[in-house]
């Protein structure tokens, strides 16, 4: 399996929690977005909550900043509409392939996104990411 990196970009702590279910499920940490990429990463689960139908200004800075060529990127959200996770699931997809990234997901997907109930996680959402995270990490 790839060396596997995990890193989010969350405001309001529930697009942390999805994360820290993916990092749990792969068996790391959670990296920190205002670093690099790790150089060891082929694998980065990338993740951002959706403001106002975009990603968050943390993720765009590390998207904009990094060279992800040899990179496979596996994109994850929170939001509280569908429109508005996919445009920010989108935004993400675009800016890393034109940065050189293969970005990866499930079912045809170019992510998973977590529409929020009540504007919060649950425990159905954090097995998803678990089943995501396994999905992604085991197709090669």
């Amino acid at each position: 399996m790839d060396s596997i990196a995990v890193l989010v970009d969350s405001r309001t702590g529930n697009t942390k929690k999805i994360a820290r279910a993916i990092a749990d499920e792969l068996g790391v940490g959670l990296g920190d977005i205002v670093a690099p990429a790790p150089a060891d990463a082929r694998l980065l689960f990338l993740g951002s909550g959706t403001y106002n139908g975009t990603p968050g200004g943390d993720v765009m800075r590390f998207i904009r900043d990094g060279s992800f060529s040899g990179f496979r990127v596996a994109l994850f959200g929170t939001s509280s509409t569908e429109t508005d996770g996919q445009k920010m699931i989108g935004i993400m997809a675009d800016a890393l392939e034109s940065k050189g990234a293969a970005v990866v997901g499930v079912n045809g997907n170019r992510g998973k996104l977590f529409v929020l109930r009540n504007g919060r996680t649950h425990q159905d959402d954090l097995d998803g990411a678990k089943a995501f995270a396994h999905e992604v990490a085991t197709s090669g």
